[in-house]
């Protein structure tokens, strides 16, 4: 699904550049904004798609009794996924906002994209750091 998706959403944005050149600059807003919900939605349906599973794994190995915990680190899948859907949105983002703004928008575009894999980060490393600390109180 992951790559049929960013199929269509790069044919989605050459579509929209299409209709601008056609258009002009009177209808941007409107062609960003039905843009950014077709991104939106993208993003919310993997999303979702990764919560359906990870609850059926919880499901399956008995996660729910217990304290509330979040799922151990089980390799790069996070880390990678994150990054490289930080990649392909970048191309999108970036193009609108120096369309858009010029480089202050290009700027403050990769600035999200960078405070957001950075928070992802921290997470992750404050997170693992927790876990050691639990396996070295016996707990």
């Amino acid at each position: 699904m992951s790559t049929r998706g960013d199929a269509e959403l790069a044919q989605e944005f050459a579509a929209t550049v299409q209709t601008r050149r056609e258009l002009g600059e009177a209808y941007d807003e409107e062609l960003v904004d039905a843009f950014v919900e077709k991104v939106d939605q993208r993003i919310e349906a993997v999303v979702d798609k990764r919560v359906r599973r990870r609850l059926a794994e919880q499901q399956l190995t008995g996660g729910g009794d217990g304290p509330a915990r979040r799922p151990e680190f089980r390799g790069p899948g996070g880390p990678l996924g994150l990054a490289l859907a930080s990649l392909v949105l970048a191309i999108p983002l970036s193009a609108i906002a120096a369309t858009h703004v010029g480089p202050l928008g290009l700027l403050v575009a990769w600035a999200g994209i960078v405070g957001v894999n950075g928070c992802y980060a921290l997470s992750r490393r404050a997170d693992q750091n927790r876990a050691a600390g639990l396996r070295g109180s016996g707990g």
